[in-house]
């Protein structure tokens, strides 16, 4: 009958209106909803995105050379002139954050996925493998996990960064240089992680299922296994974009990070750390756009792990 609502059967027989059937959700879509309720990931989410689109544009309206000096300005405050102020050569510091924050940033990401990478191999083949091969994976874990990794750092920087510098130019050997340093002390909790998930997913019975269908190890791997293994990877992921830009910056203070004339956020910190009495603004602002980014950061990832976990209710 036209107008009518069409209706299926059930096992009773009884027929039952199509609109009152329960309506299906795409995992995305629930792990949106979830994301929605944690307000502060949410927040976060706008905040880190606006400060990545100020580092990202800012520059292209906000047009003042980062290395343009003007003794006359010298560490003045902030003014109309120079919203954020000036360093200790007059040089524009809001133009020196929105450089420097495209690096930093850039630093963040970049070793987050090579930690990512090489910690999801691992983990891989360690929770799919047996006896020795699993053994000797995860000795080699707990020998990077016993290392130093401060002392690690600063000793490679000094001994690769200047065979860098040679080969690929200043800004980009030392930028490829502190990606896979800390890339590459950071991948132990990843490939953990990983491991962990391939030992509660590889008995379960949808793989049991695809294991007795004749799907080979590698499809096991890649189709079944490690897409459902994803969602703590995501979250610790986030983790270890904060912790990258923490580690660049530290590198950065230190004076082992990028030279000066290429600002990033540690580096315009290290430049400002003898003017803290009589020109705080230098170190002020820097100091908080690498607490906000941190901050946001862990909170998205805090949001994620809860979207992303099937046993939490909310």
């Amino acid at each position: 009958m036209a107008g009518s609502i069409p209706a299926s059967a059930t096992a009773d027989g009884v027929a039952v209106p199509a609109a009152a059937r329960p309506r299906r959700i795409s995992p995305g879509l629930e792990a949106w909803r979830r994301f929605r309720r944690h307000r502060l990931a949410v927040a976060s989410s706008f905040v880190l995105g606006a400060m990545v689109l100020a580092v990202l544009f800012g520059p292209l309206v906000w047009t003042v050379p980062i290395n343009e000096i003007d003794f006359s300005a010298r560490l003045q405050g902030p003014s109309w002139a120079h919203p954020l102020g000036t360093d200790d050569l007059g040089q524009d510091l809001l133009a020196r954050m929105l450089y420097g924050g495209r690096i930093s940033l850039a630093v963040g990401v970049a070793a987050m996925l090579v930690a990512v990478i090489v910690g999801t191999v691992i983990g891989a083949v360690a929770g799919i493998s047996r006896g020795s091969v699993d053994a000797a994976l995860m000795w080699l874990t707990d020998l990077f996990l016993s290392l130093p990794q401060l002392p690690l750092l600063l000793l490679i920087i000094y001994l690769f960064r200047d065979t860098l510098r040679e080969l690929v130019g200043p800004e980009m050997g030392v930028f490829i240089l502190i990606v896979v340093v800390i890339g590459g002390f950071r991948w132990m909790p990843v490939a953990r992680l990983v491991r962990a998930q391939f030992f509660s997913l590889r008995e379960k019975e949808f793989v049991e299922a695809a294991r007795a269908l004749g799907a080979s190890t590698p499809r096991l791997v890649v189709r079944h296994i490690l897409p459902n293994a994803l969602g703590p990877v995501i979250v610790a992921a986030t983790i270890d974009v904060a912790a990258a830009i923490i580690a660049e910056s530290t590198l950065s203070f230190l004076g082992l990070g990028f030279p000066p004339d290429i600002p990033t956020w540690g580096r315009i910190l290290f430049d400002a750390k003898d003017t803290l009495d009589f020109a705080p603004h230098w170190a002020l602002f820097p100091g908080a756009a690498i607490f906000l980014a941190v901050l946001t950061i862990n909170f998205i990832g805090d949001g994620l792990r809860d979207a992303l976990d099937p046993r939490r209710v909310l």
